[in-house]
């Protein structure tokens, strides 16, 4: 039974809390996975009253919920809120906000603290939460929901969890990374693990390579300063990509409780084959958006972008060639890239087995055998699909390629946002879907040499043309002639 607690937001009126956090609890409320009693805690600078925040919160609803609002689910959430006024850096409104928990029955003394805040402001703000005494579990149990990202390198990082820990415990700790509550994400742990057929193909006897690709159509929007500072790398490989890689690639854990899944992915990340300085030009490719046509529309180059300066060397395209040296994977390369201003908007997921040993068919009318491919869609189109070769209708023994959908592939109407999922996690205590400290430690030192790399590297950087999918210069990653990015789940090869 899910106990009810206080959900306190921090940076409430921010663009994260509006166009995320709260439609998702809404749609958690809409469900009615949300116990009688839950609580919604605002914490801003602004002079609001409870009723101010209310009003607020119910405009940021409008055309962010799916249907639109529904009239009885907004009554019941409006109740559920509540806003206290103060300043992050001040200790007395901490203290403040602790008489006002300690002294208010309609909010519960179980608490789940969401940092919807610059990182720069984890460390102070639970410093001055166990300050207040917030952070003591004697009256009810505390999680602190920190975002993406966890530091800007192996050293920051590291400082960061070391403040976090003077005052939380790991259990207490729940790093979030969006991208891993996606339906599909999930969908490949059932798809590997719940299916016995393909396991005995799983590994470097059959797989040739894995590609894992997420490309945007956008730019940066108004994310200059943030993303100048940052880069496709960290931004999204670091990340979201290495946690994917390690779903495709890790051993079936014991269980599914969140220390035996994290287990596992902390094999994986420590099996990859470091990366060294003479190595990396060999391993990663950057390059930067420039201007091009995207819907039939001129779109700007990275450095016309507002608050870029004009001599960025700042990568919107990265890559990285992986190996993992273990039993299962050993010399199977795994392809990661990235990208801002391309072709589609698309994350996929695709695995090229290996030709067949023997060439049965050279004295038939088959000039090319394709290979086979398994390729999980995350999104736009979620899909599970299987791509085999079989024989035209006809005389003549000529072959093209089936699509075998394994899953709806983009039929069901049924959606959920990746935070809803995750936010009922925090609610549950189920941290399966959140990162561990050493998940995150291992995840830097694998890109950490490409970026001490490049940092050195100021003066050039690879450009593609807006609309592209990404410079053509990257294919020296492939080890192999016949290895190319795949760009579509409709590709043949």
């Amino acid at each position: 039974m899910v106990e009810p607690c206080t959900f306190i937001i921090f940076g409430a009126t921010g663009n994260l809390a509006r166009t995320k956090l709260l439609p998702a609890l809404y749609h958690l409320d809409q469900a009615q996975r949300l116990p009688d009693g839950f609580s919604i805690l605002g914490f801003g600078r602004r002079d609001w009253s409870d009723e101010d925040w209310r009003q607020y919160v119910c405009e940021a609803l409008e055309g962010r919920v799916r249907g639109g609002v529904d009239e009885e689910v907004r009554t019941r959430f409006r109740a559920r809120l509540r806003f206290f006024s103060g300043d992050l850096t001040d200790p007395q409104a901490f203290d403040r906000l602790r008489n006002t928990l300690d002294e208010s029955s309609d909010l519960p003394n179980k608490l789940a603290f969401y940092m919807a805040i610059p990182p720069a402001e984890y460390a102070e703000v639970s410093q001055l939460l166990a300050g207040a005494g917030l952070s003591n579990e004697e009256h009810g149990w505390r999680r602190l929901v920190i975002e993406k990202p966890f530091g800007y390198d192996a050293e920051s990082a590291e400082a960061l969890d070391e403040r976090l820990h003077r005052n939380f415990s790991e259990r207490q700790i729940f790093r979030i990374d969006h991208y891993l509550g996606k339906a599909m994400v999930q969908n490949v742990l059932v798809f590997r693990f719940a299916n016995l057929m393909l396991e005995p193909l799983w590994n470097r006897n059959y797989i040739d390579h894995v590609q894992i690709t997420h490309s945007e159509s956008l730019g940066i929007g108004g994310r200059a300063g943030y993303y100048d500072d940052v880069g496709a790398l960290r931004d999204m490989i670091q990340s979201h990509l290495l946690q994917m890689l390690t779903l495709v690639a890790m051993e079936p854990p014991a269980s599914l409780d969140a220390d035996s899944l994290r287990d596992e992915k902390v094999k994986v990340l420590k099996s990859i084959r470091p990366i060294t300085r003479k190595a990396v030009n060999a391993h990663a490719f950057r390059a930067q958006y420039a201007g091009g046509t995207v819907d039939g529309e001129r779109a700007k180059g990275y450095l016309e972008e507002e608050g870029i300066p004009s001599q960025s060397t700042t990568e919107t395209y990265a890559s990285l060639k992986l190996y993992i040296d273990n039993w299962r994977w050993r010399n199977v390369p795994f392809y990661l890239r990235t990208g801002k201003r391309m072709a589609q908007r698309s994350s996929v997921i695709a695995i090229r087995f290996k030709h067949p040993p023997q060439q049965l068919f050279r004295q038939t009318q088959i000039e090319k055998m394709h290979p086979n491919w398994i390729l999980l869609g995350i999104q736009p189109q979620e899909c599970i699909r299987l791509q085999m070769l079989t024989k035209e209708p006809g005389l003549e023994m000529r072959v093209h390629t089936t699509q075998l959908d394994a899953s709806y592939c983009g039929t069901s109407t049924y959606h959920t946002d990746a935070y809803e999922d995750l936010l009922m996690d925090v609610i549950e205590d189920d941290a399966s879907l959140f990162l561990r400290y050493d998940e995150i430690c291992w995840a830097w030192r694998v890109v950490d040499p490409v970026l001490k790399s490049w940092t050195t590297e100021r003066d050039f950087i690879h450009t593609y043309p807006a609309g592209s999918w990404g410079p053509a210069e990257d294919v020296r990653l492939f080890d192999r002639d016949d290895q190319a990015w795949r760009n579509s789940l409709y590709d043949e090869d």
